[in-house]
């Protein structure tokens, strides 16, 4: 995903969006992948290794991340493999 295409998919987005940066190799981000198509939000993926400006702008540091923007910012976080729970509570505002 380029910057451009992040900002139109997730900075210029209506509502909120999850964007769930991983990579391939991750296994933990395999895990989390359901959990997050089970939310009635929309998801972006970013491939970290494809798209390390993007990943870098937004201070990734381990996988999987994932950060829910809205009105272009990020406002909630969730970081490594965690149970649907964890998601819940945390974007328990836009669910």
């Amino acid at each position: 995903m380029t910057p451009a295409e992040f900002e139109a998919a997730v900075l210029r987005a209506e509502g909120p969006v999850v964007v769930d940066f991983w990579a391939p190799w991750c296994t933990p981000c395999d895990a989390v992948h359901p959990i997050l198509d089970a939310l009635p939000l929309p998801v972006v993926r970013v491939d970290v290794d494809e798209s390390p400006d993007v990943a870098g702008r937004y201070g990734v540091l381990s996988l999987p991340t994932v950060i829910l923007f809205e009105g272009g910012a990020p406002r909630a976080e969730v970081l490594g493999a965690q149970p649907r729970s964890r998601f819940e509570r945390a974007f328990s505002d836009w669910l």
